[in-house]
């Protein structure tokens, strides 16, 4: 990698890089990444209040002997929007699981060029139908201001609905900023951003 006053600068050699998660970035991606990455942490939070309205749930069943529909429902409301949210950070942060004993054997660049074509060809697709479906299942849902069917339930259903939708137009963009991260490694577009001491 070679540098000057402001700092190393990516050269285009896919062999700078470790690892095959340690693509360069954009300026798009970067930008991406940090709004998901604010989004993550903010919603990362939501963990603490599951595990709160769960303590609350059995401590209230077990101690008190009462049990709640409503605490029970809005365990799984918090535990379905965190888990939803979260998708689109593990994929900008790579934290995701991957299982693939051949993957780690290829060289950067072809591994580069796989995750390319699993994003354009696999991940995307996929993303664009499911977001096809979620929108109107959401949309049905707030039409008829859909409520748990339980009489102790939670009133709005439609709010959980809600997510569905925003996490796949989340991961979407996770997803092409991944994809900049690929295209700019294989072949230089959008030009890598200038790495420096400031950016760690």
């Amino acid at each position: 990698m070679s540098s000057d006053d402001n700092g190393p600068l990516y050269t285009g050699d896919p062999a700078e890089f470790m690892h095959h998660t340690e693509l360069p970035d954009t300026a798009i991606s970067r930008s991406v990444d940090r709004i998901l990455d604010v989004i993550g942490s903010v919603t990362s939070w939501l963990w603490i209040a599951c595990m709160a309205v769960i303590l609350t749930s059995v401590i209230a069943r077990y101690v008190f002997g009462q049990g709640s529909i409503m605490l029970e429902e809005i365990q799984w409301h918090i535990y379905g929007m965190a888990w939803l949210i979260g998708l689109s950070y593990t994929m900008i942060s790579d934290s995701h699981v991957r299982v693939d004993v051949l993957h780690e054997r290829f060289s950067l660049r072809t591994q580069t060029w796989i995750e390319l074509l699993g994003l354009l060809l696999l991940l995307l697709p996929f993303l664009v139908i499911v977001l096809l479906d979620a929108v109107p299942y959401f949309v049905a849902s707030y039409e008829v201001n859909e409520r748990a069917l339980a009489p102790d339930g939670l009133p709005a259903r439609w709010a959980l609905k809600f997510f569905l939708p925003l996490a796949i137009v989340l991961l979407m963009l996770a997803a092409v900023s991944r994809l900049l991260k690929c295209t700019a490694l294989l072949f230089g577009k959008p030009s890598p951003i200038r790495v420096t001491k400031s950016d760690g």
